[in-house]
């Protein structure tokens, strides 16, 4: 599913924030990737979602090797692929449902089975009362779960969260990873970058490990 070989990264003339990773995922699987702030973690996602080029090394997704992909390839690559993003980036004129909608308006599904879906996946996140609610009406936590189910709602082939349970209590934080599990069982391959130890420990899932931009065992 996802192949690093030797990969950096630098931004501008600074330093590289990664070096030398190396590492595959199998597809099906799931992953947490772990690090402090500053480890190198959202680079790691941003290379893995096609928003980062690689400074050396190579990068292969869904069996395409990115240093050779043609540019009118990468759209259809990304489509396949779900991010949780930390920043929500949720369109405020746009309802709850219809951001969630976004990406089965986008592959072509019909409006029948955006009313049938979209509802039922709101519902399991905790909200069913608002599927008209705009995002600036919406607490930190409440974003945060529409942004997940924005994500999850086409059954991507991989998911990337970065921080998916930063904003919500433990209980949301659990139901939320069971909804990951659910769609890793599906064959969804799943990586999710967290600071919390907590939720770690409490999942039987490897870790990809990061120490000032290098991979580190746990």
């Amino acid at each position: 599913m996802v192949q690093f070989d030797n990969v950096a990264v630098r931004y501008g003339r600074g330093p590289e924030v990664l070096q030398d990773i190396t590492f595959s995922l199998p597809a099906g699987s799931f992953h947490f990737l772990t690090g402090t702030s500053g480890a190198g973690k959202t680079s790691l996602l941003r290379l893995m979602y096609l928003s980062q080029r690689p400074s050396r090394g190579r990068v292969v997704l869904f069996g395409r090797d990115m240093a050779v992909a043609k540019r009118y390839e990468l759209p259809a690559l990304r489509r396949r692929v779900g991010v949780v993003f930390q920043d929500f980036r949720l369109l405020d004129h746009l309802s709850t449902l219809d951001n969630v909608a976004l990406p089965l308006r986008v592959s072509g599904a019909s409006e029948s089975d955006v009313r049938k879906f979209v509802p039922d996946l709101l519902t399991w996140v905790g909200l069913a009362d608002h599927l008209d609610a705009k995002p600036p009406t919406l607490s930190g936590g409440q974003k945060q779960r529409v942004a997940i189910a924005r994500a999850v709602i086409g059954r991507p082939d991989l998911l990337l969260a970065d921080e998916p349970t930063g904003n919500v209590d433990d209980h949301i934080a659990m139901r939320l990873m069971y909804l990951f599990e659910e769609l890793n069982k599906l064959g969804t391959t799943v990586v999710v970058a967290t600071h919390n130890e907590n939720l770690v420990s409490r999942l039987p899932y490897p870790q990809i490990h990061l120490e000032d931009g290098r991979l580190r065992k746990r």
